[in-house]
């Protein structure tokens, strides 16, 4: 591509850059299971990458009783800021930022996390420096898999959806960059497979951040020109 436009990455966060996705399913575990409403961790964890509305209605079915979400979303708050303070960077994550905004690319996050978790996963991947952008659930009026929270971040960056790459590590993601016709590019390392990335339709499937950053001169970021 050659265009004065900008040209930019879109980056999910959980599961993507930072190692949260099985943090997050144990706590939506003991919530559902402090309120009486078990789900297996398995079930829990393929439906990570969904905003907290969406999760909900995966795991416990959209006619329930919506009275208890409050409580419930409260109660995941408060086990998941248990793991805070130990947040850990997948491999090379911001190592592969840097290279992106090396390459003249503006680095916008859009993560289904909420706003008081932002910070915390900021904290952990230690990359602001070359952060343009940083847009979450609050910024949205749906969660993943609707594209609402990629559309708040091709706003907020200035960027236009023809002249960007999207990396994340859920089906969830894949579905909301398709509907922006948006090419995704899918990382395993949240616990979802190749194949089920692959066939979501994510163009490029990496195993993790460190892997798309050795790739990166052959990978679908390096077509943005």
């Amino acid at each position: 591509m050659s265009s004065d436009k900008p040209r930019g990455v879109l980056f999910d966060v959980d599961g993507t850059l930072v190692d949260t996705t099985y943090l997050h399913t144990v706590s939506w575990w003991e919530a559902l299971r402090q309120a009486d409403r078990p789900v297996p961790m398995a079930v829990i964890h393929r439906a990570i990458g969904m905003g907290a509305d969406k999760l909900l209605d995966h795991l416990l079915g959209p006619e329930r009783d919506r009275g208890a979400d409050e409580k419930l979303n409260a109660a995941h708050s408060s086990l998941y800021q248990e793991y805070w303070e130990r947040l850990t960077p997948l491999p090379r994550a911001a190592e592969l930022l840097r290279a992106c905004a090396a390459r003249g690319l503006r680095i916008a996050l859009a993560t289904s996390a909420a706003e008081h978790e932002v910070a915390a996963l900021r904290r952990a991947l230690d990359a602001d420096d070359v952060i343009h952008t940083v847009t979450c659930a609050d910024d949205a009026e749906e969660s993943k898999p609707a594209p609402d929270i990629l559309v708040a971040a091709l706003r907020e960056s200035g960027l236009d959806a023809s002249r960007v790459v999207f990396v994340g590590d859920s089906v969830w993601d894949v579905a909301a960059s398709g509907k922006l016709d948006i090419p995704c590019v899918g990382l395993t390392c949240g616990g979802t497979s190749r194949g089920e990335l692959a066939g979501a339709g994510a163009v490029a499937v990496y195993d993790d951040p460190a892997a798309l950053l050795d790739a990166l001169s052959d990978s679908p970021i390096a077509a943005l020109g």
